[in-house]
């Protein structure tokens, strides 16, 4: 894997950019269709339609986030990266996780989209 190129941090700012902004429509514009999308432990969301209900479903759980990119790779078909996401509850408390995020691609959309991330601590008291 090598580092990402400039075309390609303004497309992961971009598709991060749409989770910060809640933007379900603009965040399914980087998925193909038929995509598999797993956020941490949860049981992958098979679909446009089951991947946006899982991510309206989160968006209302949280009261917004940003994100905040460490590293970036780019493989033969596969981009990752590592980072951090700053979540901010509806009681206005944040907490910062760390997170990473592998999408095998299928052209310039993501096939399947797995996050890599400990959510327990964003809903623990």
């Amino acid at each position: 894997m090598t580092s990402a190129n400039t075309d390609t941090l303004e497309w992961l700012n971009g598709l991060l950019g749409s989770v910060d902004a809640k933007d379900t429509p603009l965040f399914l514009s980087y998925l193909t269709p038929d995509v598999e999308f797993r956020f941490g432990s949860a049981p992958p969301a098979m679909g446009s339609e089951q991947t946006g209900a899982a991510v309206d479903g989160f968006f209302s759980s949280i009261g917004g986030c940003t994100h905040r990119l460490n590293n970036t790779w780019v493989g033969d078909g596969t981009i990752a990266c590592e980072g951090e996401v700053t979540y901010r509850r509806h009681d206005e408390s944040e907490i910062t996780l760390p997170f990473v995020n592998v999408f095998e691609m299928a052209g310039d959309l993501i096939a399947r989209y797995k996050i890599y991330i400990d959510i327990g601590p964003l809903y623990a008291e």
